[in-house]
């Protein structure tokens, strides 16, 4: 029974993370990012779904997160190619969590005690972009974070490559391809 209740709500906020889309243009002739010069790609949301994930960090961060690929990227995930290869773009869009007094309602009955949460206000939007020659010095990848559509400013950037280093492993990506 539990187990059917934590499908409930994760199918939940999943079906909200798809739903509900923060306003973004996702045009191209925006504002890039400095350092890496990453702009936000057109219709990137649009691309397929990767993964997924919750981030909570007591009394400071409580976010829903979705990680969506271009095709390129998609492939190399579907076939554990790694190293990515060039031109793969990763987006990672992520939200505030807030709790849904709706889905609560109608969980109420058949699940009582179950908690559902769905996206509240959008937070910012990250992006990886691999070229291996153009950004050989972190790793072949470019990053981007944007906040309404307006990048971080150079100190952000410059801690993005370090975040990444303990992933290593796995071409500096977190993210792993959801079944």
């Amino acid at each position: 029974m539990k187990r059917i209740a934590f499908l409930m709500v994760a199918v939940a906020t999943l079906a909200g993370v798809v739903a509900f889309t923060a306003p973004a243009s996702g045009h191209a002739d925006e504002e890039a990012s400095p350092i890496y010069g990453v702009k936000i790609p057109a219709g990137y949301r649009d691309w397929k779904l990767i993964a997924v994930d919750h981030l909570l960090v007591a009394d400071r961060v409580d976010q829903l997160r979705a990680q969506l690929g271009n095709d390129i990227a998609i492939k190399a995930f579907k076939e554990g190619k790694v190293p990515f290869p060039d031109g793969s773009i990763i987006a990672a869009i992520h939200w505030t969590r807030v709790p849904s007094e709706d889905n609560n309602k109608v969980l109420a009955g058949p699940f009582p005690g179950a908690l559902s949460f769905v996206v509240g206000s959008p937070v910012n939007v990250q992006f990886m972009v691999k070229d291996s020659k153009k950004y050989a010095a972190t790793g072949g990848w470019g990053f981007a974070d944007f906040k309404d559509g307006k990048p971080g400013d150079k100190a952000l950037h410059e801690t993005c490559f370090a975040c990444h280093t303990p992933a290593k492993d796995r071409d500096y990506v977190f993210t792993r391809y959801a079944p």
